[in-house]
């Protein structure tokens, strides 16, 4: 195995025609941090931090965890995650007084990753999130200083004297703006990937492949098999991303007209709830693998959300009604979250 360490500048980039891409870690090379403030550690992989959400609360009798580790046992709703049990830590006694104050739904997200005072009357007036804090102190260091995900569009309307963007956001990039949220894969694979010159269906694969040549050639033969994985592990999504924009399925959405009067919508915005969410959760390791960011929230529904869940046999009532009564269906759309968390 070549020994040889290169020492390369502290973003090592795949480059082509109007394209970059980050590498995952390599023992060959250096690709995490500044060697001048952190010589003893630059290969080591970054700390990262991931926020995942979903809204509208859960089953309140089957939502616990009891011991530690393997020997841990957990309530009905988190059986999903029961084969990283050695790997969870459960926190309690956290408290967000400002959460019980207006409405209910709003309240408690608009301000869960601040804890700061809602602003009523439709007004917005929030916090700036903890995610947002970090990125400011460590977003720096990679492409994004973080990425904010979700799979349900924000909802602008007012709900008992409270915005629901209120409901629509845990990233407040500032008190009274929310993060930007992007809820379409392409869009934010575009973001983590292609540069801004570089439009339309190019793979960004194809854009680098022979960059990605010629960087095979210096590495060791176990950064050359990490390589060929990532690499089939980006192809596999973009192709993902352009079936799932032009299937013709519908779940979760319904024209309002026994006929619709218009064309479907072809943006790109997956209909299959399962597949939107687990797209977003394969950009989100991507971007980690990548050290495109260290920063992530993904939220996989809105508070107070309108969706249904046809794939689980609960497609006559949407979440937030649901959620009203501690029901076997709710458990099983309880579970069905915890899924995309496992996944």
């Amino acid at each position: 195995m070549n020994k040889m360490r290169y020492q390369l500048s502290r973003r090592t980039m795949l480059r082509g025609l109007g394209a970059s891409m980050a590498l995952p870690w390599m023992e060959s090379r250096r690709v995490w941090g500044d060697t001048r403030l952190d010589a003893t550690k630059s290969s080591e992989a970054p700390t990262r931090m991931a926020i995942l959400f979903s809204g509208c609360g859960y089953h309140r009798d089957e939502w616990w965890a009891k011991g530690e580790g393997t020997d841990m046992k957990l309530g009905k709703v988190l059986t999903p995650l029961n084969e990283f049990r050695d790997k969870m830590v459960f926190i309690r006694g956290l408290y967000n007084a400002e959460a019980l104050k207006g409405n209910i739904h709003s309240s408690q997200t608009g301000n869960l990753l601040s804890g700061a005072p809602l602003a009523p009357g439709g007004r917005i007036q929030s916090g700036t999130s903890v995610d947002q804090l970090v990125a400011r102190h460590i977003g720096h260091r990679t492409k994004l200083p973080s990425l904010v995900l979700g799979c349900e569009k924000a909802n602008p309307s007012v709900h008992k004297d409270y915005s629901m963007l209120y409901s629509s956001h845990i990233s407040w990039s500032s008190p009274t703006t929310p993060t930007p949220l992007e809820v379409y894969p392409a869009l934010a694979f575009d973001e983590m990937f292609k540069n801004k010159a570089q439009a339309g269906d190019q793979s960004v694969l194809d854009a680098v492949l022979s960059d990605a040549r010629d960087l095979r050639r210096n590495i060791s033969r176990l950064d050359q098999q990490k390589l060929d994985e990532y690499l089939n592990s980006v192809r596999e999504v973009e192709q993902r991303i352009k079936s799932a924009g032009k299937r013709g399925e519908l779940q979760g959405w319904r024209p309002t007209l026994a006929k619709p009067n218009i064309p479907r919508p072809r943006d790109g915005y997956p209909q299959d709830i399962v597949e939107h969410m687990r797209l977003m959760s394969d950009l989100l390791v991507l971007a980690f693998q990548t050290d495109t960011t260290r920063i992530c929230t993904l939220k996989l529904n809105n508070d107070h959300g309108t969706l249904r869940f046809p794939h689980l046999g609960v497609d006559y009532m949407i979440h937030h009604l649901l959620s009203h009564s501690d029901t076997d269906d709710w458990l099983k759309v309880n579970q069905f979250f915890l899924e995309q968390m496992a996944y």
